[in-house]
């Protein structure tokens, strides 16, 4: 793909999203990159354009503001837990609606390609309320006209969080032991890094191809 293009990032202070916004702003591909964020970011850049914005108000941006959804690729890192977020109620809040109402309000501007970062087993019939709500979300950004649409399934990731969860922590040390074990279809279960996550999604951004992907970044 050699036309420059323009990019929004939402979710740019979690795992994946905060190496996915230095990617993007080192990346010749992208001339420049819109962010909405619950909070400031402390990376500056010629390039980049924040926007401080609470999520349960995307709707009210898109506007007031609707330039900022004005772009080509929208790249979506928006993500919680039930034990951050509370309740059922509210994670589903996050992973589904926020996501839903990020992507229709890019469609209505005229992105044309949509990357979620979404979840290893994401399935709208999993009897998981995760694994549900995860597939769910991508089935709902499926029914809108981007023209290509990517759902990037990690397993658990690797990487330092500003908030601690305890059965991650527990994971990532004991990654190392059980990651060779899983080899052939159950290598898509091997937890990856947040670093890994970001560059697959950077390589599949490189490449122009229409139509609807799932993908599982692995461990470089």
């Amino acid at each position: 793909m050699q036309t420059q293009r323009s990019a929004l990032l939402v979710g740019a202070t979690g795992l994946v999203g905060d190496e996915l916004l230095t990617r993007i702003l080192q990346s010749d591909l992208y001339t420049d990159l819109q962010v909405i964020s619950r909070k400031p970011l402390t990376t500056t850049h010629a390039k980049l354009k924040t926007h401080v914005q609470s999520f349960d108000q995307l709707d009210h941006l898109s506007k007031q503001s609707p330039a900022v959804f004005e772009v080509d690729d929208v790249f979506c890192c928006l993500g919680t837990t039930l034990k951050t977020a509370g309740s059922k109620q509210a994670f589903e809040a996050v992973d589904y609606g926020y996501v839903v109402a990020l992507a229709r309000a890019c469609e209505q501007q005229g992105a044309s390609r949509f990357f979620l970062v979404s979840a290893v087993g994401a399935n709208p019939k999993s009897n998981n309320f995760y694994s549900q709500v995860k597939g769910r979300a991508e089935v709902a950004v499926s029914k809108l006209s981007f023209s290509a649409v990517y759902w990037i399934r990690p397993s658990l990731l690797l990487g330092e969080r500003e908030e601690h969860r305890s059965g991650e922590a527990w994971a990532q040390r004991l990654a190392p032991i059980f990651s060779p074990l899983l080899a052939g279809p159950l290598r898509q279960l091997r937890p990856v890094s947040a670093t890994d996550v970001a560059n697959h999604i950077m390589d599949l951004a490189a490449v122009e191809a229409p139509g609807q992907h799932i993908t599982y970044p692995s461990r470089n």
